[in-house]
């Protein structure tokens, strides 16, 4: 799909198998005239689903155009997976938007391939979109990877903002052997967070490598680091998988005391560090061997 030629090219290099772009012509009135051309049984369309409203609806357009041209096997590679944090209605009236858009996607594609998907009560990404295949990678390993690059001479520990980070910074502090921390958050909004983190004297002196899935708002790291600079770490870094923030939201926590934030390729940022294409490829072989 448009804007993610690049990560696509990287994937299909890896994979051998030719790349073709999606066109999409927008018409004055928003509408999307959408056109793939294709001769393969088998068709992995790459789209992630950041700021996913339009991205859906060209999505399925694709996708119909694809089978209409007698692709027998269809795969979605979305290595950010949207609406997953509304898995249940939490006041009355809401749409469960995981419920809608996992049954939307999983009546058009036989296989969906994300990366940490931000799920809290559903356990298995597969419950998520019945009738079809799905896989949850993970981007751990490549996350302890880009950390052991850094060839860091100082002693440093990982911290986790809060326990929905637990999952990410445990794995990647038994790779690395490192020490963990897990704060406390209580959130009073989209923009007002509070944190504890417990035994954070433990960072003074130490780089703080803050780990966690998705950063938006900045709020919750921002937070994070003061609160590690004022326990005396000697530097914060943070590393996210899916990194979804606005430059005024990077300028937030960089004034926080943020030394660097680093992502991987999942959504197209500037914060981008870390490729997910030979993630990706491995989940792929089968398809295309």
């Amino acid at each position: 799909m448009p804007g993610f030629a690049e990560c696509a090219g990287r994937l299909a290099a890896l994979l051998g198998i030719p790349c073709k772009g999606v066109d999409i012509h927008s018409f004055p009135d928003g509408e999307s005239l959408v056109t793939v051309r294709n001769s393969a049984h088998t068709a992995i369309l790459y789209c992630s689903l950041d700021y996913p409203n339009t991205k859906l609806v060209e999505l399925t357009l694709a996708a119909a155009a694809l089978r209409d041209q007698g692709v027998e096997r269809l795969i979605l590679m979305a290595p950010y997976l949207c609406y997953m944090r509304q898995d249940t209605a939490f006041h009355a009236g809401e749409a469960v938007s995981q419920r809608v858009i996992g049954n939307w996607l999983a009546g058009l594609f036989d296989r969906i391939i994300t990366v940490d998907p931000h799920l809290h009560r559903t356990p298995d990404i597969k419950d998520v979109f019945p009738g079809a295949e799905a896989d949850a990678l993970s981007a751990t390993s490549a996350l302890a990877g880009l950390i052991r690059d850094d060839n860091c001479s100082e002693d440093f520990v990982l911290v986790g903002p809060d326990g929905e980070s637990r999952q990410w910074v445990q794995q990647i502090a038994a790779l690395l052997s490192v020490p963990m921390l897990i704060g406390d958050k209580v959130r009073d909004g989209d923009r007002r967070v509070r944190i504890d983190i417990p035994h954070r004297e433990q960072v003074s002196g130490r780089i703080a490598y803050v780990v966690d899935d998705v950063v938006s708002s900045g709020v919750t790291l921002a937070t994070s680091a003061e609160l590690l600079i004022e326990s005396g770490a000697s530097r914060v870094e943070v590393i996210v998988v899916h990194a979804l923030c606005g430059p005024d939201d990077l300028t937030r926590m960089k004034n926080a005391g943020i030394a660097r934030l680093r992502s991987t390729d999942s959504v197209l940022h500037p914060t981008n560090a870390v490729s997910l294409a030979p993630l990706l490829a491995g989940a792929l072989e089968n398809e295309v061997g």
